[in-house]
């Protein structure tokens, strides 16, 4: 009577992650109480922390007893409750603070004495790094570090859109790729007349649904999702977690310019020098050499956005959008024309500086099939605005903003749910049907029904509900019309 089915064949795109406070709240507190010990790490998760946050553990930094609830939630004003129950869940999660059974915060020790290390300077340790004491004879300017980090992060982003690249990623960057699901392994046939994406051909890998949303995300939000999938692999690469993460926020809190000693590391962090080399995170001329240089990819770790000291045209802004939906984009970078194709019509000529294209309903919904969304079509447009259009308010027409949301809309109308048919109810019993489906409804798992053709889809999570009522129901039924003609045949035994 039943079949367990999806009702639409619907493949979700996962999210891109690029927090990794996410990931931190996964560990154990024996791994927490080990990251600690670091005090560039305390003061890196404390950067990253909300606001509120900041000010709670400010408050508790210098108490050494544990504190009554009612007091801290006393420290905001009544109709601040949510956000600071919101900011002490963050703080549990990631073991800053524990809750007794008394109702009373305590802030864990080892944080509250390696974060008051890292504000004041004190305790003896390199966890901020160990700069070279000889000089370099090959010393680089932050100018240098710029270029290599740039190009060096751009060639992987080039690469996911198959710009024709004379020196394709390390084999452990196309792993990364690979497993973060940003690529798979290249489809035997492309049907879509317009994946130009998918014209790779270094390692037969070309980019997922994903991928595509990764591509519209800011840079220190990819360079973070990049890192995550890099934790998630340590296991396989026989690192130690702790250290990879130390030396992660270790990074955070480096100079731009300087040049630290590499002796100072683990043999875990020295491993990892490569790697990150791969990325543009940090410069290093040779394998061998005992200096590391950190790029501006690696100092704005912990800072949550990408800060440039000479912005380039593209960093300024590059796109003028009109009301009619044109849009002129005043670039010649092949990785950013080919982001504005996926959701962007380019029409010829091209220029050698500028290329002219139109934001049309099919653009924008083969957009939306990718998995990316509405919201993140306008923030690029917006953060990648050119400057003259940044001197109106609002930046963007209202006309085309207001377009995009409702191509979108009109995609999400069909809404998916996986749920269980339940049919071929007796024709002759209509009221069979009928204490089903009331009795569904009292446990709310009814998605559709049709009385007339006898036909009902409940929720996965009621499916047991139902069918193990309709058996009760059935299994009763059966019983009274047994005991009823046992009955008739006693009655009649007893006539004769």
């Amino acid at each position: 009577m039943s079949n367990s089915n999806s009702i639409i064949n619907n493949t979700s795109s996962e999210s891109i992650q690029g927090d990794v406070s996410v990931f931190l709240e996964k560990l154990s507190d024996e791994e927490f109480q080990k990251l600690y010990t670091q005090p560039a790490t305390c003061l890196a998760i404390f950067r990253l922390l909300p606001d509120l946050a900041k000010q709670f553990i400010m408050r508790l930094l210098y108490i050494k007893n544990e504190v009554p609830l009612e007091h801290i939630i006393g420290w905001c004003y009544e109709q601040y409750t949510d956000k600071v129950n919101e900011s002490l869940r963050r703080l549990y999660k990631l073991h800053i603070c524990t809750k007794n059974k008394n109702n009373e915060i305590r802030m864990s020790e080892v944080f509250q004495e390696n974060l008051n290390n890292a504000l004041i300077g004190g305790g003896n340790h390199t966890s901020f790094g160990s700069t070279s004491t000889s000089v370099d004879k090959h010393k680089v300017d932050i100018d240098f570090l710029d270029r290599y980090g740039t190009e060096q992060w751009e060639a992987v982003l080039h690469y996911m859109v198959g710009v024709n690249i004379s020196k394709k990623p390390s084999p452990a960057v196309l792993k990364l790729l690979e497993r973060s699901g940003l690529m798979a392994a290249k489809r035997d046939e492309v049907k879509d007349e317009y994946a130009v994406f998918n014209k790779v051909d270094i390692n037969e890998l070309e980019i997922t649904n994903k991928g595509f949303q990764f591509l519209l995300q800011d840079v220190n939000t990819q360079v973070w999702a990049f890192l995550i999938q890099y934790l998630n692999m340590v296991d396989d690469l026989k690192m130690d977690l702790v250290e990879v993460l130390n030396f992660l926020f270790q990074l955070g809190s480096l100079q731009l310019g300087a040049d630290y000693s590499v002796e100072s590391l683990t043999p875990t962090q020295q491993q990892m020098l490569n790697d990150l080399k791969h990325l543009g995170i940090i410069y290093q001329r040779k394998r061998s050499s005992k200096r590391f240089y950190p790029t501006r990819l690696a100092t704005s770790l912990t800072s949550g956005s990408m800060l440039t000291s000479k912005p380039s045209t593209e960093d300024s802004g590059f796109i003028i959008l009109e009301t009619n939906s044109r849009l002129y984009a005043y670039t010649d970078s092949e990785l950013q024309i080919n982001v504005l194709k996926l959701f962007v019509v380019i029409k010829p000529p091209r220029f050698a500086n500028m290329v002219v294209g139109m934001i049309t309903r099919d653009s924008i919904r083969r957009a939306l099939n990718f998995g990316i969304t509405a919201d993140q079509i306008i923030t690029y447009l917006r953060t990648h605005a050119h400057p003259e259009m940044k001197k109106k308010m609002p930046i963007l027409p209202l006309t085309v903003v207001d377009q995009i949301r409702l191509w979108e809309m009109e995609r999400n109308r069909l809404k998916v749910e996986k749920g269980c048919l339940y049919h071929d109810f007796p024709r002759d019993r209509a009221e069979v049907f009928q204490e089903v489906l009331n009795y569904a409804k009292q446990y709310n798992v009814v998605i559709w029904s049709n009385v007339e053709k006898r036909m009902l889809i409940v929720t996965t999570e009621g499916h047991h509900i139902v069918r193990a009522y309709i058996k009760k129901r059935i299994g009763s039924k059966q019983n009274n019309q047994h005991r009823q003609q046992q009955q008739q045949q006693q009655m009649m035994h007893q006539h004769h």
